[in-house]
């Protein structure tokens, strides 16, 4: 196809016709709905916050059942595709996603102990989580198909290479996989990161540092995080100080064991393939050719949209049967039991050394994120705005949580163990309750 020579045609349209359009008003649509705040009724949040509170005010008898059935559907899925029993791992969540639908139905057609009843057990998870999630991430997903399906991230990508080697020891194409993680999803990232791994392009070391260190909730998890502590209305300071904070955070893990001691070898039978180094002016240029690459190969709005719909439905019938049998399972031990005021004491001292208010509460509830990223949100509803922050952040920087994310990383090729992950998630919480706490005490 002939190029045009104009350089108005060759700003919109892009060398060898590809629609550049695309990139730049599918781009900011998905980045306007995501990070600009405007006020509805009295309350200044971004656009799909409004959205899913809408949909809840709408239809709210509708929504518990809605809810009931995407948890059947994931009780179910694994059984149907034959991946239960995959390993051990496999096998104890999705045992667990069949605890959570019968919890799930105890819950909606009221029935069962009353303890589960108790405004901090069930009704609280089904509420507070369970439904806003069952509507977020499905909704999400549809505008993150604009956001990171036409060339954004591949031209954000390629201009941060610099600083990805000397900064996180990973190559610069990471880039693309470390955005696509935290504004994406971890599954999308992990599926990259084990992709681009057996074929040669990243190392072990750097597919471990990829996967334990990017690999966060979806910006749709974290309006749910901000939605449940009233972050609402700072949420760009929010979000972009966690950004900031989970990406410093890999930057020091990266230089501890058990990171720095993974094999730095390519993984087995595959030609290594280094990557392309660029300099100045050529960097941009690179940069506009990668965005305009993607947006030439991009399906159609619809069926990008059909896609990433069907994705963020999957995820979220993963993640649903989870928050009711792990989740409820963390809110039984931290309520009935002293299980997380003994982690609790193992990062108290981390809260206090900084002056963080109240170190023994934020203590348990960065040690309860283990089990699932929502509980420690849970366990300062009723805090102050300074400690909702610093659990806001943790609850996202941790990175590792075994509701969903240890799972994932188990079904990949990734050269990493259980054991390490939990050495890697102490870490990061410790590590990210020093960074953050004076942050938010400049704040609150």
């Amino acid at each position: 196809m002939a190029v045009e020579q104009r350089h108005g045609d060759q700003v919109t349209r892009g060398a060898g016709g590809a629609p550049m359009w695309k990139f730049f008003v599918y781009s900011l649509v998905g980045a306007f709905v995501f990070f600009v705040p405007i006020p509805v009724g009295g309350e200044s949040s971004i656009v799909l916050d409004h959205l899913v509170t809408a949909i809840e005010s709408a239809v709210p008898d509708v929504l518990p059942y809605l809810a009931l059935a995407i948890i059947l559907g994931g009780a179910v899925h694994p059984f149907v595709a034959g991946t239960w029993n995959s390993s051990a791992v496999s096998i104890v969540f999705s045992v667990a996603k069949v605890i959570g639908l019968a919890v799930g139905v105890m819950l909606v057609f009221d029935v069962g102990p009353a303890w589960l009843f108790d405004e901090d057990m069930g009704p609280f998870l089904l509420n507070s989580l369970v439904i806003p999630v069952g509507l977020l991430v499905p909704i999400g997903a549809v505008f993150l198909a604009l956001l990171v399906g036409y060339g954004l991230l591949e031209f954000v990508g390629v201009l941060l290479r610099p600083v990805m080697r000397p900064v996180w020891k990973t190559p610069g194409r990471s880039a693309i996989d470390a955005v696509a993680s935290f504004v994406g999803s971890y599954s999308l990232g992990l599926l990259i990161t084990d992709r681009v791994y057996r074929e040669g392009k990243y190392t072990g070391r750097e597919a471990a540092i990829i996967a334990t260190g990017f690999s966060t909730v979806s910006a749709t998890f974290m309006v749910v995080v901000a939605s449940t502590l009233d972050l609402m209305g700072s949420w760009n300071t929010y979000f972009w100080t966690t950004l900031l904070i989970t990406f410093a955070v890999t930057a020091l893990t990266v230089r501890m064991w058990p990171l720095s001691r993974i094999p730095d070898t390519y993984f087995d039978g595959v030609t290594p393939q280094p990557e392309k180094t660029v300099r100045g002016r050529q960097r941009f240029v690179l940069a506009w050719q990668e965005a305009r690459d993607t947006v030439a190969a991009a399906p159609s709005l619809g069926r990008n949209i059909a896609t990433n719909f069907k994705d963020g439905l999957l995820m979220t019938m993963a993640i649903l049967p989870s928050i009711l049998s792990i989740g409820l399972l963390g809110l039984v031990l931290a309520t009935y039991t002293p299980v997380f005021d003994w982690l609790g004491y193992l990062f108290a001292p981390f809260a206090w050394i900084v002056q963080a208010p109240d170190p023994l509460l934020i203590g348990k509830a960065a040690a309860v994120g283990v089990a699932e990223m929502f509980l420690p949100a849970l366990l300062v509803t009723e805090s102050v705005a300074a400690v909702k922050f610093i659990v806001a952040v943790v609850s996202v920087s941790q990175v590792i949580f075994f509701s969903a994310l240890v799972p994932c990383v188990v079904a990949t090729r990734i050269p990493i163990s259980v054991p390490q992950m939990i050495v890697i998630w102490f870490q990061r919480v410790a590590l990210t309750l020093l960074l953050v706490t004076p942050v938010a005490l400049l704040l609150y």
